[in-house]
């Protein structure tokens, strides 16, 4: 009988990963409460430059995030990640010694090039077995979920105490103990996962965005994120005028936070018995535009930014979570790589555009008026889900295929396709693997009698 649970190696996969990726998330979460109030004292502050600061990270990690993963596959994903990490590292101190905003730029700059988040996931899937994949890629994902909890309460703290230098300072040490984590405790890969499941391939990147699902899932984290960090432009200093004292902030933040997060479940609950995800998508999306309708209505009332700030994060919570897992489930059989690579630039270029989008909007708008523009671009995003369908509840599976030429290929691809519960089948004879989407009706035992019969 196949084994259920993780083992004992990929437990350790799971975690020391996880907590790789959430040390390395945190230093980047953790600025984005406090930029705004601590940096006042930088050369060149002004609210524009605070979007570009806090956004800048993103820029760089959307421009390399692609190209940091085919890296891996060349020279290994250990190595990659150490020198992302190091990297990151490196901008923390040039970001800490900055006198001026423009230093603290360019050092955001240089933490966003040690994109190691490819690199990430495509070591977790070399070093799990294919039925198991799923549970570790979640914990990594609520892993992250609880690092930009976790910043929300740390970072204003830090800066209270050490003010930003020592928050940049701390964020250097976080990345230098994911170096000694990922040496001590992440196993070395004997072999790689097929690529189609992990990196993405620079010639389907086209084909990825011309998907209307994916598309829409695709524009949906890019204004999620631009959304998410032109708020923290405003809703800082927002919230200073209110009245709330800015040693006080993470008083509101991680609460909220976790409040929001015990919120959104009955969204997930919903949409599973009911199988109607893409209403609790938009649904989630409502509670959002309630909460920013409510930042710019009620700016200099504490009590309303208080429950605009735990709607924002209730529907925020939900759409982070759901997001990743619409993507696997929309995109081709055998190109989740290609899929979640075109995500994860969306993503990061929506946090720098957001910063961008903050920060000149506040100069010219006010806090009100960033948040009537976020607002804008979520009723936007709600109109793009109208196209949206409800994803069908698939599995999927990455065999083993010993194939020899396209023939055998093709030949094996039909007969699994045929096959009772197979959705979608793919060979794929470079990576000698079957890729299969499947419904419960399938039987895993075809499926292996066809890949042994098929030479």
């Amino acid at each position: 009988m196949a084994n259920n649970g993780l083992s004992k190696t990929e437990k350790k996969v799971a975690f020391s990963l996880a907590s790789v990726f959430g040390l390395r998330m945190m230093g980047l979460f953790m600025i984005m409460p406090v930029f705004a109030l601590y940096g006042q004292h930088l050369e060149g502050f002004s609210p524009l430059w605070v979007g570009i600061a806090i956004g800048a990270y993103g820029l760089t990690q959307a421009i390399l995030q692609i190209p940091m993963g085919i890296l891996s596959d060349k020279f290994g994903r250990k190595p990659i990640i150490l020198a992302g990490l190091l990297i990151f590292a490196l901008g923390s101190l040039v970001a800490a010694n900055a006198e001026t905003i423009y230093g603290v730029v360019a050092g955001r700059a240089l933490q966003g090039m040690g994109a190691i988040a490819a690199a990430v996931l495509a070591l977790a899937a070399d070093l799990t077995r294919d039925e198991q994949r799923t549970k570790v890629m979640a914990i990594i994902g609520m892993c992250i979920g609880f690092s930009f909890a976790l910043s929300l309460l740390v970072g204003p703290i830090v800066a209270q105490h050490l003010g930003l230098s020592g928050l940049f300072f701390m964020t250097a040490g976080l990345a230098l103990l994911g170096m000694v984590i990922v040496q001590a405790l992440v196993p070395n890969p004997i072999s790689q996962a097929p690529k189609g499941d992990t990196v993405a391939a620079p010639e389907k990147l086209k084909r990825m965005l011309m998907d209307p699902q994916l598309f829409r899932l695709d524009a949906g984290i890019f204004i999620l994120h631009l959304v998410l960090t032109a708020v923290f432009v405003a809703l800082p200093l927002d919230l200073v005028d209110a009245g709330l004292a800015k040693e006080e902030h993470w008083m509101l933040y991680f609460p909220a936070f976790m409040g929001a997060f015990f919120l959104m479940v009955p969204l997930i609950i919903i949409g599973v018995k009911r199988n109607n995800t893409k209403g609790m998508f938009q649904v989630a999306l409502l509670i959002m535009m309630a909460a920013l309708g409510s930042m710019a209505m009620f700016a200099d009332n504490l009590i309303m930014l208080s429950i605009a700030v735990v709607l924002f994060f209730t529907g925020f919570n939900y759409l982070e979570a759901s997001l990743p897992s619409l993507i696997a489930k929309f995109c081709p059989v055998g190109d989740k790589g290609s899929a979640m690579g075109v995500y994860s630039t969306s993503q990061f270029l929506g946090a720098f555009c957001g910063g961008l989008l903050g920060g000149g909007a506040y100069e010219l708008l006010g806090a009100s008026g960033v948040f009537a523009v976020a607002l804008g671009l979520m009723v936007i995003w709600f109109l793009l889900t109208f196209g949206m369908k409800n994803p069908v509840l698939l599995k999927s599976y990455t065999l083993e295929a010993n194939v020899t030429d396209k023939q055998s290929a093709v030949s094996m691809a039909t007969e699994l396709s045929a096959l009772t519960g197979v959705s979608e089948a793919i060979v794929v004879l470079e990576e000698k693997v079957a890729y299969l989407k499947v419904d419960d009706h399938f039987d895993l035992r075809e499926a292996r009698a066809v890949l042994r019969s098929v030479d």
